[in-house]
């Protein structure tokens, strides 16, 4: 899987309800979470998004509240992929089921920057940054999490599976 996009990048400890604010939580619509989605740090997220699609981001990106809300929203919103140094356990499961690509690169927030563009082959595990001409190579994700995100999410791979 590879995707291609300018980057939108926020800092550390970016948790879900600065993703999705509790008070939107009232519907599970993933159309009405996007419109709301970062409105707890960046009022004009849904501008820039518009041509930005991968969002970097330093630690412990999706901290907080188990909520799925918040990867939905921002895959809802436009978001591509996400590049953060570290992610929380259940917002990098959550991202997975919904097949949200996410991808661990500790040193994310350090080597790229805001409107550089990326190159991602999720699979390879190879981040180019086509802006700094160089290449970063990450953790690629196991078969068995490639084979969920080519499915769709986990309620694809699961009907797949039932299949057999």
């Amino acid at each position: 899987m590879e995707i291609k996009g300018k980057v939108v990048k926020y800092g550390d400890n970016i948790n879900t309800d600065e993703i999705i604010p509790a008070r939107f939580l009232n519907t599970s619509k993933a159309k009405e979470l996007a419109r709301h989605c970062m409105e707890g740090i960046d009022k004009d997220f849904l501008k820039k998004i518009k041509e930005k699609k991968i969002l970097v981001a330093g630690r412990n990106f999706g901290c907080g509240s188990s909520r799925e809300h918040a990867p939905l929203a921002l895959k809802e919103a436009g978001i591509k992929c996400i590049v953060a140094s570290s992610f929380s356990r259940i917002f990098f499961r959550n991202a997975i089921n919904i097949a949200l690509p996410i991808i661990e690169f500790r040193e994310a927030i350090e080597k790229i920057c805001e409107g550089d563009t990326l190159e991602i082959d999720i699979n390879k595990g190879l981040i180019k940054n086509l802006t700094r001409g160089e290449s970063y190579s990450v953790t690629p994700f196991p078969p068995f999490l490639q084979k969920i995100m080519e499915k769709g999410g986990l309620e694809g791979y699961i009907k797949m599976r039932m299949n057999k």
